[in-house]
């Protein structure tokens, strides 16, 4: 991919409200293979981390100035290590507020992937670990750990100079299970969630559900398209891009490629042409089938608990919210 700048600071600060010291570099980062492969291995760390918001800058304004300071530099008022300083200076103050918040090495990283450009921000850490020199001792090692990635965000800058309206052309790592340490670096990037990526893939899923519902498909050719649905959402989620619903509708269908998008649009789901995918409920989509003696059984993993209920002890299923046709069959048999 190629890098237009690249830049490393360093805030040194400890989590017990200690100030926050800043090492500013003064200049950019010389081309090498060294960088290229750590941002590679960057992106894969975001691409593969769960739990990522979308969203988009909150108006310039004294509280949220990191966005003010992005168009200065993209309109070539500012350079990109003045950018950058002015950016990690403006952490560094949020840091200090924030006595839970570990310093780190901040990385700013404008490169470009296909026709797109991105601005990457990421907290970096060290950890310890061991080499074998060239004379065969085993060496204490220090190395960038990228599997530790707890504060990142990137900016699809071309979306957010070409599409006013978009509100997801931002993407950050949210804290777990609603913890409250990084909402700083939130604050800092000057962003507000636009997209709920587990509430769109949920409606997505139901819609798909739907769908196949209302097409009638045997039990193999759901399977398929299901597969198809996961398949793709999870390769776009390795690239760190949305599901386009047009091209997902194309992959489920050859032959009707306008099919599926075709259902979204006018069963109005309320879902934008571009989703981005969330990981974790995902993997609860997955079907559960069964076949013996004339009867045929297939769910998704996530109905078990709600609509679908197992009892081991007995053997039994307990299927709630029976489909309206299987229902009508089923009068139509009684009268």
């Amino acid at each position: 991919m190629p890098i237009r700048h690249c830049i490393v600071h360093l805030i040194d600060k400890k989590p017990d409200g200690s100030p926050a010291v800043l090492h500013a570099r003064d200049s950019e980062l010389a081309a090498s293979d060294a960088i290229e492969n750590l941002l590679a291995d960057l992106n894969d760390s975001y691409n593969a981390k769960q739990g990522k918001a979308w969203g988009f800058f909150h108006g310039e304004s004294g509280a949220y100035p990191f966005s003010g300071w992005l168009k200065q530099y993209l309109d070539e008022e500012k350079d990109f290590a003045a950018f950058s300083r002015v950016a990690v200076e403006h952490l560094q103050k949020l840091m200090e507020e924030s006595n839970l918040s570990t310093g780190g090495h901040v990385l700013f990283a404008h490169y470009q992937q296909g026709m797109t450009e991105y601005l990457a921000i990421a907290l970096l850490h060290h950890s310890e670990g061991v080499a074998v020199n060239a004379e065969l001792d085993v060496t204490p090692s220090r190395h960038l750990d990228l599997g530790q990635l707890h504060l990142a965000a990137r900016v699809n800058l071309s979306e957010w100079k070409n599409n006013q309206h978009s509100k997801q052309y931002i993407s950050f790592i949210k804290g777990k299970n609603g913890k409250k340490v990084s909402d700083y670096f939130r604050d800092f990037i000057g962003c507000q969630e636009g997209v709920d990526g587990p509430g769109e893939t949920r409606t997505l899923l139901k819609a798909f559900s739907d769908f196949v519902e209302k097409e009638d498909l045997p039990e193999e050719a759901a399977r398929e398209k299901t597969q198809t649905l996961v398949d793709y959402a999870t390769t776009q989620t390795k690239l760190g891009e949305p599901m386009a619903l047009e091209e997902l509708s194309s992959l489920i269908d050859e032959d009707r490629p306008e099919a599926f998008f075709d259902h979204i649009r006018n069963s109005d789901y309320g879902l934008s042409p571009e989703i981005p995918a969330d990981k974790r409920t995902l993997n609860q989509f997955r079907r559960f089938t069964g076949r013996a003696e004339g009867l045929s059984i297939s769910f998704e993993a996530h109905l078990l608990g709600s609509k679908v209920e197992y009892d081991e002890e007995a053997g039994t299923l307990v299927i709630k919210g029976l489909p309206t046709q299987l229902i009508d069959q089923l009068k139509r048999r009684k009268d």
